[in-house]
């Protein structure tokens, strides 16, 4: 899956997959960039990524993303592999789409569905400039005494996962640089409100089974809780103090958008890492997409 599950796990839920299972989901949802800036532009991204902790397959899912000058769309499906699958046949789908103004990629839908063995978990979230409008969960979070409340301006100035997966970087040179991991990006997830902050640490080259070869900006990835979690548990402890987590991002063909082609991060099991498997990125002629709608 990809941008479907959370990292802060329903910590009043009964575990419904191992540990491999729950590292897999975070390493789904943790594609995150800023979306700050309008794409002017057209380009199309049909993705399939991998997941592994310690070299072994634990999820595999595909990601469609279409940018036009005024709009864009990000769907995606996947579900778990491998030996995970014995312990837990989870799959999901999920997308996004809002339009594309002078501060970037604007969403208005956002809509995911995780199942498991023995959970069905839906997520709508409607926004409007920015703002959260209406949103549901089911099943919602209990009323947990520890748990800090999602207030109304915690939903305010915020993106949704699949859409904080849209990096635009600003200017006419070579967008795979530096200034792509300097960023903060509000999310929320309709249950939980992070933020998501990224610093430059190098380029690298990478290449894709089928697809794009190039360069790819490696950017740090720090996660910060804001509201909807309970402080002391030991997920949301581990993922506070993680300085090791990394997300490379290569770009769409014909925009200075860029998205996630690697994510890792350290596990108690070992390396947990998606990658991309096939990046699959072309130009659209202007206009394209809308006619194609």
């Amino acid at each position: 899956m990809l941008a479907l599950p959370r990292c802060v796990p329903r910590h009043d839920a009964k575990p419904s997959m191992p540990a491999a299972g729950a590292v897999a989901a975070c390493l789904l949802a943790a594609l995150a960039a800023d979306a700050s800036h309008a794409a002017n532009a057209q380009g199309r991204l049909e993705a399939e990524y991998v997941a592994t902790v310690s070299g072994i397959p634990v999820g595999h899912g595909t990601w469609v993303v279409e940018i036009s000058d005024n709009a864009y769309t990000a769907n995606a499906s996947g579900s778990t592999a491998g030996v995970l699958r014995i312990f837990s046949g989870a799959r999901g789908t999920g997308g996004a789409s809002g339009t594309m103004s002078g501060t970037g990629p604007v969403p208005t839908n956002y809509a995911a569905t995780i199942i498991d063995d023995r959970h069905v978990d839906e997520v709508h979230i409607a926004l409007a400039g920015g703002n959260v409008t209406d949103f549901s969960a089911e099943p919602p979070l209990l009323p947990l005494p520890d748990r800090i409340p999602v207030t109304e301006a915690d939903v305010r100035g915020v993106v949704d996962p699949m859409t904080s997966a849209l990096s635009r970087v600003a200017g006419t040179g070579d967008p795979v640089n530096p200034a792509a991991c300097q960023r903060k990006v509000p999310v929320f997830d309709g249950r939980v409100r992070y933020d998501l902050h990224s610093e430059f640490k190098r380029i690298e080259t990478v290449k894709a089974e089928h697809g794009y070869e190039g360069p790819a900006v490696v950017c740090a990835l720090y996660f910060q809780p804001i509201s909807g979690f309970v402080p002391n548990r030991a997920a949301v402890k581990y993922l506070i103090t993680l300085r090791d987590a990394e997300v490379w991002l290569a770009p769409i063909a014909g925009t200075r958008v860029l998205v996630p082609f690697r994510v890792s991060m350290p596990t108690p099991l070992g390396p947990g890492i998606l990658q991309a498997k096939q990046f699959v990125t072309v130009a659209q002629p202007p206009h394209a997409l809308a006619k194609s709608q």
